[in-house]
């Protein structure tokens, strides 16, 4: 069959547009990935930076006594160990631990310019072995919030505490509780000892 003497070839409009957008996005792609490469060689020249950065994070993690708000340090461990002492002695009702754990200067101001509840090793005394006796039994919870250092080589001992104690009374006998915040103040002595100052 003849092709018409008046036939022409049809321009490649379309053809020529889409092959332009592929090359316009092969090139797009090609400066994608010369991007990544970069990323990529920058992520490996910090590597190493990253890593030690990590390690030197790590390594600054502060590690807690357990079930404590305090630093685990072998000075506050000794500390808390004491008042750990201190702490069963007032579960068993121990008297004679209580009063060998006090310092002879032993000397609360009741938190007010009153000296009439003031309290001095004496009082003290004469507290535990009568009132304190009395309670039938006691469970004593504590939680140590601080380790501190005070006045003349003191330290403080920031922590709160759950009392539960049961007591006779006219109808029979009774629990009470009682949470609060408290602090020891401790004297050293010796070479890992301590006394209590004031805040039993």
């Amino acid at each position: 069959e003849r092709i018409p003497s008046s036939w022409k070839p049809r321009p490649l409009a379309g053809s020529r547009l889409h092959l332009a957008r592929s090359v316009a996005g092969i090139t797009r792609l090609l400066r994608v990935f010369g991007h990544l490469r970069m990323i990529r060689s920058s992520i490996q020249a910090l590597a190493p930076l990253l890593l030690a950065a990590s390690a030197a994070l790590g390594g600054c993690t502060t590690h807690y006594i357990p079930n404590t708000d305090v630093e685990d340090t072998d000075f506050n461990r000794g500390v808390v160990e004491f008042c750990e002492d201190y702490r069963h002695a007032v579960e068993r009702r121990n008297v004679a631990m209580l009063l060998r754990l006090a310092d002879p200067k032993y000397y609360e101001d009741g938190g007010s310019t009153d000296t009439s509840d003031d309290l001095d090793y004496a009082g003290l005394k004469a507290y535990l072995e009568t009132k304190f006796r009395d309670v039938k039994a006691i469970r004593y919870e504590v939680r140590y919030r601080e380790v501190s250092g005070g006045r003349n080589e003191e330290v403080y001992v920031d922590y709160t505490y759950s009392a539960s104690y049961k007591i006779p009374t006219p109808k029979g006998d009774v629990w009470r509780r009682r949470v609060a915040d408290n602090r020891l103040e401790l004297k050293p002595e010796g070479q890992h000892g301590y006394r209590i100052l004031a805040g039993m």
